[in-house]
């Protein structure tokens, strides 16, 4: 097995919010919520370790969106007052909305202090003193993010006059963070980007050139901001990306194979893997993954998130195999396709089918790779 992430068998971050924080959410603040969320997180660290992974993550269970939880924290982004977006997700039995306030960034951009670095730290110090091996990962949005929701309607002229100042005060930001995050220990971060998944689907950039944008395009710009955030990472650091169609309550809002991205995607993000999404024929073909250099890791997501079913450990060794026909077997690892609870709501599965999706996830990594 692997010994660096990402590892053979690995998984995106969030993780279902136990109902017992679930209820704490609603009845408790400050401390006494900090409190009930440390005693959550300590124990789904267990059955991550439990569950035969080699890395763990906090669950996200601090947050209530895996997104926007960080980029208010940027400073020179906060909501809008009066203004809220919609976004419209799909599933088997119809559509349903997400509809969060807009962001707005009215000043300049800029790291005001490490987001996310207390409960980082906090998971860190949780696996030392479990005398766990389990290397622990933190999870951020991409700076793409910042930018895909709203473009440029979003940011004040008045602060930007020149968008390439908006795109270097926010990879500078992203750049500290990185710094940062790294002088606190942590040698496992993931950007997730859903942008650059949507970008694939002729719907999503549409919509991007209706409001504006150069949507044929759009790509190019995320992936060369993202190579700037992470220019000076640190040494000894494993970055990766992780790229869905999105994920909400077992919701999905974009189609398409990763085709349109791949051969500049793979060849010039200078992140060490890739986490994509495989779970269904919405995601499109492996044929992309031969754009991916040798030195290059790809996790390939063939176990969905969406639903509890569980999958069979052969189906999924028939799927790695077919991958492997465009990708060398040894740069390819297993997770699920997306998180199990990008938001707080979390998707339609329970934590016992959660936790044996990721046992089946270690057990069958095992076995393709040894």
């Amino acid at each position: 097995m692997r010994t660096a992430p990402p590892f053979r068998a690995d998984h995106v971050g969030s993780l279902l919010r136990p109902a017992a924080l679930l209820r704490a959410r609603e009845t408790l603040t400050g401390e006494a919520l900090r409190e009930a969320e440390d005693a959550a997180i300590r124990q789904v660290v267990r059955r991550q370790e439990e569950a035969g992974l080699q890395s763990a993550t906090d669950g996200e269970f601090r947050r209530a969106s895996w997104h926007m939880d960080f980029i208010y924290r940027l400073g020179g982004i906060g909501q809008a007052d009066d203004e809220r977006i919609t976004v419209r997700f799909h599933n088997e039995q119809g559509d349903i909305e997400f509809s969060p306030a807009a962001l707005r960034v009215h000043d300049r951009i800029s790291l005001e202090e490490p987001v996310f670095a207390d409960d980082f730290t906090f998971l860190r110090d949780t696996l030392a003193a479990n005398g766990s091996s389990l290397v622990p990962k933190l999870t951020i949005p991409s700076p793409s993010m910042v930018h895909y929701r709203g473009g440029m309607a979003a940011i004040d002229p008045d602060v930007y006059p020149d968008v390439e100042e908006f795109w270097h005060d926010l990879s500078a930001a992203y750049a500290e963070q990185v710094r940062a995050i790294g002088a606190l220990g942590c040698t496992y971060l993931q950007f997730d980007d859903t942008s650059l998944a949507y970008l694939n689907d002729p719907a999503q950039r549409a919509e991007l050139a209706g409001r504006g944008d150069d949507a044929d395009h759009m790509h190019l710009r995320y992936i060369k901001q993202i190579n700037a955030a992470l220019a000076a990472k640190p040494e000894g650091m494993t970055i990766t990306t992780h790229m869905c169609r999105g994920n909400f309550r077992s919701s999905w809002a974009a189609s398409g194979g990763y085709d349109y991205v791949a051969e500049a995607l793979f060849n010039e993000l200078q992140v060490d893997g890739f986490f994509l999404e495989y779970d269904d024929e919405r995601s499109g073909g492996f044929e992309p993954l031969r754009f991916v250099p040798k030195g290059k890791m790809v996790v390939l997501g063939l176990v969905t998130t969406k639903h509890g079913e569980l999958e069979s450990k052969d189906a999924l060794k028939r799927r790695i195999d077919e991958a492997a026909k465009h990708i060398d077997l040894d740069q390819l690892c297993l997770s699920p396709q997306c998180g199990f609870s990008s938001t707080v709501e979390g998707n339609e599965l329970t934590e016992e089918q959660q936790f044996a999706k990721l046992r089946l996830i270690a057990e069958t990594a095992r076995e393709v790779w040894g």
